[in-house]
């Protein structure tokens, strides 16, 4: 999917098995020859993804939706020139439960856009694979190397110097941060959902379905709130827009595109990159200040989820 590092996973296991998407995977390396400079690029999209959400003058749910909605309406004219809209009811239905999983994953993460820092926020958000890891373990008793625990408990000291021990003693979290955590949560239940399924579906077919799944529970929940969905003005709708072409569409084509001819590890640990762009965006965009503390913390978050993608020496891969 689609986000950030976390979803490193489910792209290199989307990619690998199909080769649906390799008259694209052309296309684009005509535009970006070099893989590395296509991943860049896509960092760089992928990065404004928060700052728009802060900009844009609408409910976070409503950001959500059009991020995806675009994006699907974008996909939506190649998939059907190609025939990317057939497949099995079994992948269909797994399909578009993972969508709606993304779906309350990004509703999630925006919630905790509007009430955190978009630097903070990014990087709790960024916690999935620490729960893909723990979750294959308790669930299905996979076996993790030690760089993975390591990076997890290193990992978990920094969000809680991000919270506040004293914070955490007294069960006392600010909502940002629960939401930011709880965005984290699902997404690693969304990779854990899809993972088999991504085997035997086209990429675009998967993509479309998902984001269908995702955008329909978007907009019932904004229904359901009576957030608004329409009666934006100009720059909100150009907000909008970005979520969907730059963020969704391009920002994840091109990390994709790179995903071909690079190693999937170093491509996670890259993708880290992003919540220190979002910061600096943030900083400069948004007039955003850290303190002392929530550097420290998201430094040591970085450090921990950085080596939880680091192998083991004998370890053909660590976490999920």
């Amino acid at each position: 999917m689609y986000r950030i590092s976390c979803c490193i996973y489910s792209i290199n296991s989307l990619i690998q098995p199909n080769y649906g998407s390799y008259s694209l995977s052309l296309q684009l390396n005509k535009l970006f020859m070099k893989p590395k400079l296509s991943l860049v690029i896509g960092i760089l999209c992928i990065s404004f993804s928060p700052i728009f959400v802060k900009l844009a003058a609408s409910p976070a749910i409503t950001s959500g939706f059009y991020r995806i909605f675009i994006a699907w309406l974008f996909l939506l004219p190649y998939c059907i020139i190609k025939g990317k809209l057939k497949t099995t009811p079994r992948a269909l239905i797994i399909t578009i439960i993972g969508g709606m999983v993304f779906g309350a994953d990004i509703a999630m993460w925006n919630i905790s856009l509007l009430k955190i820092s978009a630097t903070v926020s990014t990087l709790l958000a960024n916690l999935a694979p620490v729960w893909v890891g723990l979750m294959s373990y308790l669930f299905f008793k996979k076996r993790s190397g030690r760089m993975f625990w390591a990076g997890t408990i290193i990992a978990i000291v920094g969000m809680v110097i991000l919270v506040g021990y004293q914070n955490v003693l007294h069960l006392q979290f600010n909502e940002g941060i629960l939401y930011a955590i709880a965005a984290s949560m699902l997404y690693a239940g969304y990779l854990m959902i899809t993972k088999g399924v991504l085997k035997h579906i086209d990429t675009f077919t998967f993509m479309f379905y998902n984001m269908l799944g995702a955008a329909v529970l978007l907009m019932t929940i904004a229904l359901l709130l009576n957030d608004a969905l329409l009666g934006f003005d100009t720059a909100t709708w150009g907000y909008f827009l970005g979520m969907g072409v730059l963020c969704q569409l391009i920002g994840w084509l091109t990390i994709n595109h790179s995903l071909r001819y690079l190693e999937s590890t170093r491509i996670a640990i890259a993708l880290l990159g992003q919540t220190v762009v979002a910061g600096f965006l943030a900083i400069g965009l948004l007039g955003e200040v850290l303190h002392v503390k929530e550097i420290i913390g998201s430094v040591v978050v970085l450090v921990g989820i950085g080596l939880s993608f680091l192998r083991d020496k004998g370890l053909t891969e660590v976490g999920p």
